[in-house]
C-alpha cells in the first residue's frame, strides 16, 4: 500500500513528488511511501522554450527540463518510486484504499494526486463524473478541468497544474504542485500548517 501516488511526472507532478520527498525527516513522514507514475510524452513542455521563468535560464527547452527533473528527484530523494511506461487507465475506491489500475499493472494507494495535462478526452476512468470545461483557457481550446476546491476533488484524491484549473504557465503549474504537497504534509501532521524549507547552517 503506498500513501501517495501521484499520477504525471511533468512540471506540477514532480515539483508535488519534490516537496513530499523533501519532507523525509520530519517524523510524520519517514515511514510514507510515496510512488511517481512518470508520464511525460504528452507533457506540453516537449516543444517548449523557456525565457520567462524564475530561476531558469533563458533559452532552456522543456524537453530538457523534463530530463533534468526526473534526474533530480531520482538524486535527490531515491525513496519515491518511479514508475515508467505505465499509463494509468482507472481510479476506484476510497480514501485510504485507492486501486490505480494501469495498462501493466495495479496499485493500491491512500492518496491519489492526478497531474496530468487538460486535453479532452479524458481518459482515466472512475473520475469522469468530475469533469467540467476549463475555466482559464479558451472555449476554442477544448480543454478540461476536474472540479475541485483548493485542489482537493474529493477526499483522498488531488489535482494539480492545468487540470486543476490553473493557466497553463510554468511556475504557477510549479506552485500548484507544492500547494498540494504541503496540503499532504498538513494531512500527515495532525492538520498542523507544514512546509518544508531547506537552509543553510548559522
Amino acid at each position: 500500500m503506498l500513501d501517495v501516488v501521484i499520477i504525471g511526472a511533468g512540471v506540477s507532478g514532480v515539483s508535488c513528488a519534490l516537496v513530499l520527498g523533501s519532507a523525509q525527516n520530519k517524523p510524520f513522514a519517514t515511514d510514507k511511501k510515496l510512488a511517481l507514475i512518470a508520464h511525460q510524452k504528452a507533457s506540453s513542455l516537449q516543444n517548449a522554450i523557456f525565457n520567462n521563468a524564475y530561476g531558469i535560464s533563458a533559452g532552456k527547452l522543456g524537453s530538457e527540463l523534463l530530463e533534468e527533473s526526473l534526474a533530480h528527484l531520482t538524486k535527490s530523494y531515491p525513496h519515491i518510486q518511479q514508475i515508467h511506461g505505465e499509463k494509468v487507465l482507472e481510479i476506484l475506491g476510497c480514501a485510504g484504499n485507492f486501486t490505480v489500475t494501469t495498462n501493466k499493472s495495479s496499485l493500491q494507494a491512500k492518496i491519489v494526486v492526478i497531474a496530468i495535462g487538460a486535453s479532452n478526452p479524458f481518459t482515466i476512468e472512475g473520475l469522469k463524473h468530475f469533469i467540467e470545461p476549463h475555466q482559464k483557457i479558451l472555449a476554442i481550446k477544448n480543454r478540461i478541468q476536474l472540479k475541485n476546491a483548493d485542489h482537493l476533488v474529493c477526499e483522498g484524491i488531488y489535482v494539480a497544474g492545468v487540470l486543476a484549473g490553473h493557466r497553463s504557465q510554468l511556475s504557477i503549474a510549479a506552485g500548484s504542485g507544492a500547494a498540494v504537497a504541503t496540503d499532504i504534509l498538513t494531512l500527515w501532521n495532525d492538520g498542523n500548517h507544514t512546509v518544508v524549507h531547506d537552509a543553510l547552517g548559522k
